[in-house]
């Protein structure tokens, strides 16, 4: 009966493997690098953190949008009284949680960035787009810190959280054409667009000015602090952890310096860190 389910579980993080392979080269790369429990309890967070973002982006309604979401809720409200559905991802997230000192409000906070994310409101400012990076991605970080951090008597709440809304910056940063043509939305603050005269026209048009340049370099230059405020602070990370929690916030920071490469054009082309950078950025960082 044991061999049974080990085998089982061995199957269910083979299937979030899969997802994190086929969604995520970077995060992957960076993290199929610590050992093998810890890189599976990765690989299920991120499952669920995929399946939460495709109950709202595959789907054409509001309405079917606010049911997925609801509907993951509950399957979630019934994995923290105990009892999981039988699915791959909650199978895997339940050795997880009893691998690991985990909780489950991060999870909650995800969801709940799914649904800001559904009723979309442009943030008004800095503060109210880190807020949103929070719970899309800062949620993350802290679903992921005791995994990586299991052995550690700091608390790194804080950290955690830092470094999901810095990715979380970089994403935005990343996609600001995307983001526009494909689903109607603009991260970047009305007030830093209002304190440039940059417009929406400009945005429709695909201007890049150095208008657009100063919004887009004080919000990454915002992600950059982030990421500075962490690496003071790897060191308290698990050992065996610490190199793929470099590596992956020293991948995600290139993706800024792979736009600002392109001068700029987060419009027409697509940044990404390639694998021969980030087989140069992993030589630099080990």
């Amino acid at each position: 009966m044991e061999a049974n389910r080990q085998e089982t579980i061995k199957q269910d993080y083979q299937y979030c493997e899969e997802i994190i392979k086929h969604h995520s080269k970077s995060f992957y790369y960076a993290f199929s690098r610590l050992p093998k429990a810890k890189a599976q309890a990765i690989f299920a967070i991120y499952a669920f953190c995929r399946r939460a973002d495709d109950s709202v982006d595959l789907v054409d309604t509001k309405e079917e949008q606010l049911l997925a979401v609801a509907n993951l809720e509950k399957e979630l409200s019934l994995f923290e009284q105990g009892h999981p559905i039988d699915h791959p991802i909650w199978r895997a997230l339940a050795d997880v949680f009893e691998r690991y000192d985990m909780s489950v409000e991060p999870f909650y906070d995800q969801l709940t960035g799914q649904k800001m994310d559904i009723d979309f409101a442009e943030p008004k400012d800095l503060s109210e787009l880190e807020t949103y990076s929070y719970y899309v991605a800062g949620s993350v970080g802290l679903m992921l810190l005791p995994v990586l951090a299991s052995k550690s008597h700091q608390d790194l709440t804080q950290l955690a959280i830092n470094l999901g809304i810095a990715m979380q910056l970089t994403n935005i940063l990343r996609d600001v054409g995307e983001d526009f043509q494909k689903i109607d939305r603009i991260y970047l603050p009305a007030s830093e667009l209002a304190a440039e005269s940059y417009t929406k026209k400009e945005l429709e048009q695909k201007i890049i000015n150095a208008n657009f340049i100063r919004i887009w370099e004080k919000i990454a230059q915002r992600a950059e602090y982030l990421y500075d405020d962490v690496q003071e602070s790897f060191r308290y990370f698990d050992e065996d952890s610490r190199l793929p929690v470099k590596l992956s916030s020293a991948i995600y920071r290139g993706l800024l310096n792979a736009v600002r490469k392109n001068n700029y054009d987060c419009f027409t082309k697509r940044n990404y860190v390639s694998p021969l950078e980030m087989q140069r950025i992993y030589r630099s960082i080990k």
